[in-house]
């Protein structure tokens, strides 16, 4: 039997990868660390050497990257129909959207550094929060183009694309508001509403976002 463990931190990028493993519905082990320099130590350097989240051990192999492990999962677990293989015609359109995740999720990041990692308020900058805003609304823009039409970022149905942009989207939320765009918020209630993501939500009291939106200052 495949033995996997996830190294994954509440509410950051290894929540896609968390997403995807409770969809494909393969057993898995999970170690959970905190949002802090313990990501530093040496053990875990060997694991990711950028000292983030995820890491995936699976049969004596070491992935990180949140991109790279999706696709090696779909690839690994082709009976979940999460991935699209080599020939497929819609391989291409998956790739873009399984990696347009991370577009989205750079500016969360910058936000979540503005927010909450620089603790003090001389330590932050009100004009990177609103141009980091701004672009995360140009996302949501893309997102929104893309479901026209659609129920899914495929036409074929859900996918591992709409995990890690579904993620993104939820991770955005803390930070820049969906609800102009109608069709991708009819989109997040569909895959929010799933039991794989909802399977991967922090527990009470584990939140790395303490609030539901982080406001500007003036």
């Amino acid at each position: 039997m495949t033995e996997i463990t996830l190294h994954h931190a509440h509410q950051t990028r290894s929540m896609r990868n968390l997403w995807l493993l409770h969809e494909l519905g393969v057993p898995f082990d999970m170690v959970v660390h905190p949002f802090g320099k313990n990501l530093r130590s040496e053990a875990y350097l060997a694991l990711n050497p950028s000292g983030r989240v995820p890491a995936l051990e699976i049969d004596g192999q070491i992935l990180f990257e949140s991109g790279a492990i999706t696709e090696y999962l779909c690839e690994r677990f082709p009976a979940g129909n999460l991935g699209r293989a080599a020939g497929n015609p819609e391989r291409a359109d998956w790739l873009v959207w399984v990696h347009f995740a991370e577009t989205i999720t750079q500016h969360c990041a910058a936000l979540t550094q503005q927010h909450i990692a620089l603790y003090e308020d001389h330590m932050r900058s009100p004009i990177v929060m609103k141009l980091e805003a701004a672009r995360l609304a140009k996302c949501y823009a893309a997102l929104e183009r893309r479901l026209e039409n659609r129920n899914y970022l495929l036409d074929s149905g859900f996918s591992a694309a709409d995990i890690s942009c579904g993620y993104s989207v939820y991770s955005g939320r803390n930070f820049a508001h969906i609800e102009p765009f109608p069709r991708l918020c009819g989109w997040y209630a569909r895959v929010t509403s799933r039991e794989g993501f909802q399977k991967s939500l922090p527990p009470d009291g584990e939140r790395l976002y303490s609030k539901e939106f982080y406001e500007v200052p003036a």
